[in-house]
């Protein structure tokens, strides 16, 4: 059975970058649709990205605004969410979630998704 599990939580500076990983064993992913949500403070968690199984389309969160880009590493069986330009709000903790998919569009609804990874720390403060 697949298994997730994120890496590269960290403390960042206001404007700076991070990568975070979602690394899968028991399954390739290449047949999933995989998604990364987080829980900031104070609100619901929510949708950040998510890339397709099929033809590896993706979509972000209106706040992404450009700043995020999420993409397969297939030799390492991982995605990864490349975040640029990070602010305070982005703050939280950020989950990996994935599901068998044929679909060409990949949706942002946390309800979707049926396997979760345990989380990594992200916290955007100088």
């Amino acid at each position: 059975q697949l298994q997730l599990v994120e890496s590269g939580g960290d403390l960042v500076q206001p404007g700076g970058s991070l990568t975070l990983a979602c690394s899968a064993s028991g399954e390739s992913l290449d047949t999933y649709s995989v998604a990364w949500s987080r829980q900031t403070p104070g609100k619901e968690r929510g949708g950040v990205a998510c890339i397709c199984a099929v033809a590896s389309s993706t979509s972000f969160g209106d706040f992404v605004k450009g700043r995020f880009r999420i993409s397969r590493d297939k030799a390492k069986n991982m995605v990864l969410l490349q975040m640029n330009n990070l602010t305070p709000e982005d703050t939280g903790n950020y989950y990996c979630a994935a599901v068998p998919s044929r679909s060409l569009i990949c949706r942002l609804k946390d309800y979707e998704y049926s396997l979760w990874g345990q989380g990594t720390d992200l916290t955007v403060s100088s």
